[in-house]
């Protein structure tokens, strides 16, 4: 008896489903994406070979280069109800489109008495302002009060303990980070984290 050939046929594989699958997980990814924020000045922060992932909420960062300060905190929230308390203490009272403004911001390095003016101008002038940095002199140490809002805010709406971290040009010399840490330590908050580079990396 002979036996029956069956023709062969291609096979077909659906890939309708997996291509929705692909693309709904690339724009779940970018969705939630961080990306990083560009420094407010050059920082060449020095190479150690530990590593320590910084966590992405309930931290403060400052940044250190050139001689100037800045400042910046995770949260919408606990900047909002910064800007708040430092109206108060300095008499400042920022409209809703200036707070708004200002939450945005992830790092700053403008004194009180020119905030109001810099929250008020467009994008791109914005980054033509001059940044003198946050004043930490003895006469007018504003990062003193911006780190003691910080921690109330963050005890407040979070009841946590602020995690502080330094971003420090490793070419800095040391009376600026030196006023910093007085400054922490003033506030008994003697620990913190010192951002750093892998070796070799750039």
């Amino acid at each position: 008896m002979p036996r029956v050939k069956i023709a062969r046929k291609s096979t077909v594989t659906d890939m309708t489903a997996m291509c929705d699958v692909a693309f709904l997980l690339l724009t779940f990814f970018i969705m939630t994406a961080k990306f990083k924020a560009e420094d407010p000045v050059p920082v060449a922060i020095p190479s150690y070979s530990k590593t320590v992932v910084l966590p992405e909420d309930n931290i403060a960062t400052i940044t250190v280069g050139s001689g100037k300060v800045f400042f910046g905190v995770e949260g919408v929230n606990i900047r909002a109800s910064i800007l708040e308390e430092m109206g108060k203490q300095y008499n400042i009272t920022f409209t809703p489109q200036e707070k708004a403004v200002f939450v945005s911001l992830p790092t700053f390095g403008i004194p009180m008495g020119q905030l109001k003016t810099y929250l008020n101008l467009e994008p791109e002038k914005m980054k033509a302002f001059p940044t003198p940095g946050i004043p930490t002199d003895s006469v007018s140490n504003e990062l003193y009060n911006w780190i003691h809002k910080a921690r109330e805010a963050d005890k407040a709406l979070n009841n946590k303990s602020l995690r502080i971290t330094i971003k420090g040009d490793s070419k800095e010399e040391y009376p600026t980070i030196g006023r910093i840490i007085a400054i922490l330590q003033k506030q008994e908050v003697n620990k913190f984290s010192l951002i750093t580079a892998p070796k070799g990396a750039q």
